[in-house]
């Protein structure tokens, strides 16, 4: 097993094996995703899919998690919540969905409340949203403990 890299996550070796077979499928080599997988687990010096597989949940440090307890600020906004849903991207962004213990005022108005028990955000694996509100200030941060 290489252990001179720390390696990607689940998720982003899945995606290596997509990116391969349509690679190769676009140079007329038609392979099946488990043929992909079992390369991609070649490359990263395992014997296997399910090896790479195994290894790589466990080594894949930090990032989120379903049920995960959160706090940090949505709009200006402390929170405190979990994190409903959590996928890791290819380039390393955390897609994440969260739901707030209090509902948020997403609006600055004093005419009108938008009231969010519920968002979606893009952040960066130290948890900070690359979107910005018009003031330029991230639309969420994440306390990382």
């Amino acid at each position: 097993m290489n252990t001179t890299k720390t390696l990607p996550s689940r998720d982003m070796l899945k995606a290596q094996a997509k990116r391969l077979r349509a690679d190769l499928t676009a140079r007329g080599q038609v392979i099946s995703h488990a043929q992909a997988l079992e390369t991609i687990a070649h490359q990263w010096g395992a014997r296997d899919w399910n090896t790479l597989s195994a290894r790589a949940s466990t080594q894949h440090p930090g990032g989120f998690a379903p049920g995960q307890r959160v706090t940090g600020r949505y709009l200006g906004h402390p929170f405190q919540g979990e994190v409903k849903a959590a996928r890791q991207s290819a380039n390393g962004f955390w897609s994440l969905t969260l739901r707030f213990d209090t509902a948020i005022d997403v609006v600055t108005s004093p005419l009108f409340s938008s009231m969010r028990r519920q968002v979606s955000a893009t952040v960066t694996p130290k948890g900070v949203s690359p979107q910005k509100t018009s003031d330029g200030q991230p639309h969420m941060v994440l306390d990382m403990a």
